[in-house]
């Protein structure tokens, strides 16, 4: 029997395990444990409950073994930007904050009274987002800052799993690059930017990359599960997993990584920070074999995933894209606003946005989806006009992969917006992608050109093209 492999996948709203083998060259997946994640309140502070969620990891770890298909190697990818604190006995300090918590209001001018937002880019290259990691340790340092001193170990969400998992602290290197602290030319931390910035050097750990052998499990988990395996360290940045799942023959390709955040952008093999990139708000975060995601991170389905819990709970997205394709309300809002980023309401926030420029008000769940879907696709086809204005490249199509690439409404309405033909799949492109850097370490898949054709030949991709007028 060929081996399997285990991708535990966690993002915002919700977590999976993914157990993975090859079969006739096809790469094949099921799923054994899904559970819930989400923002909890803790001492006035939005939080994630990485104990819960390790227990998770753990629970569905349990049932591979259940099974009978114990994993050759795990690997564990999630979203950016957090993470938490360690002191000298590796005991963790404060709560695991999430980015959408608010005590980074304010502190991106601490940091620009250091280095300046536009020197800030040239040296990074990553768009500014108000809870980019570098924001996140400046909070630190002017509200808690016994709390960095007391720290030993910063370890990104991912690699704080991984360390618990095998007793390894190091940091993945696409996640790292979120943060706003690493060097695209040296790819490794930017340590006379953290020395300015006044964050304690000691804690910015070894950085790996994607594929690397952690080591086996701790003792203490081999005997709580019953079984041992190797850590891998994927693309631990769920987007930078995602990418590695894009099914493209060429290089020079567009993706749209779609789920709670629509990541769009193409792949450089050297990192853009000219002033017009940064103009732009575009991002060059690290991906596999130190490529770089040339992106932009766009609201992306937050906002109907947050208009469906507030008022159409009862209904699935599948329903709601449907019953959103028959309104006709042309009323547009801009995404990026951060006004979208966390707000009380969500569908309170549309109805203001609409009725402040004057446009038609939504009224329920369908006509509030369509304004939102038309706007994604509006905004994709900005963002495509940006990358195609300052790469100079032709690009003639779209991948759409992630949870967003079965939102049959939205991919029609990107197809026009653009006017590209776009492919959509595989939906679960995160567990792909991260399950291919494991296969790739093992020896089963060559290379990343390898694994895109492997996805190609192994999943169901939907072709939408523009309709011509």
């Amino acid at each position: 029997m060929n081996p399997y492999y285990l991708a535990i996948d966690i993002g915002a709203s919700s977590g999976r395990h993914i157990l993975a083998h090859m079969e006739n060259g096809r790469m094949l997946l099921e799923e054994v444990h899904r559970f819930p994640n989400g923002m909890v309140e803790k001492d006035g502070e939005n939080v994630w409950d990485v104990d819960e969620l390790f227990k998770q990891i753990k629970a569905g770890m349990k049932k591979c073994a259940e099974l009978g298909k114990v994993p050759a190697s795990v690997g564990i990818d999630t979203w950016g930007v957090d993470f938490v604190l360690l002191d000298e006995k590796g005991n963790r300090i404060g709560n695991a904050v999430a980015y959408r918590d608010g005590r980074t209001v304010g502190m991106d001018e601490e940091v620009y009274k250091i280095i300046s937002e536009d020197d800030l880019y040239a040296r990074t290259g990553i768009q500014k987002q108000q809870f980019n990691t570098i924001y996140q340790l400046m909070a630190l340092k002017v509200k808690k800052p016994e709390q960095l001193a007391q720290a030993r170990t910063m370890l990104m969400m991912p690699d704080y799993f991984h360390y618990l998992l095998s007793g390894v602290a190091v940091t993945e290197y696409t996640n790292a690059t979120t943060g706003q602290l690493v060097s695209p030319e040296t790819k490794q931390w930017d340590m006379e930017l953290i020395e300015m910035l006044g964050y304690p050097k000691q804690i910015f750990q070894k950085i790996v990359t994607p594929g690397t052998v952690l080591g086996d499990l701790t003792p203490e988990l081999q005997k709580e599960l019953g079984f041992n395996c190797k850590v891998v360290a994927p693309a631990t940045h769920d987007t930078g997993s995602a990418v590695m799942a894009v099914p493209a023959s060429s290089d020079n390709a567009l993706y749209i990584s779609s789920g709670t955040w629509s990541l769009m952008g193409t792949e450089l093999m050297e990192a853009n920070c000219s002033p017009e990139s940064k103009a732009n708000n575009l991002a060059n975060e690290g991906g596999y074999d130190y490529r770089f995601r040339y992106l932009k991170n766009i609201m992306g389905l937050w906002m109907i995933q947050s208009v469906r819990k507030e008022i159409a709970a009862d209904m699935s997205f599948g329903e709601i894209c449907g019953q959103a394709a028959e309104c006709s309300i042309p009323s547009i809002v801009d995404c990026n606003d951060n006004r979208f980023l966390a707000p009380a309401n969500m569908t309170r926030e549309v109805q203001e946005a609409c009725r402040e420029s004057g446009q038609p008000v939504p009224e329920g769940v369908a006509e509030t989806a369509s304004v939102i879907y038309n706007s994604l696709a509006r905004c994709y086809a900005e963002t495509i006009d940006q990358i195609r204005e300052i790469t100079g490249q032709k690009y003639d199509c779209i991948h759409i992969v992630g949870g967003g690439s079965n939102a049959d409404y939205l991919n029609k309405l990107t197809a026009e917006a653009t006017g590209l033909t776009v492919y959509a799949g595989p939906g679960e492109a995160t567990a792909i992608g991260n399950l291919a850097a494991q296969m790739i370490a093992a020896g089963e898949l060559k290379d990343l050109k390898a694994a895109r054709a492997c996805v190609f030949e192994s999943f169901d991709i939907q072709k939408y093209a523009p309709v011509k007028k």
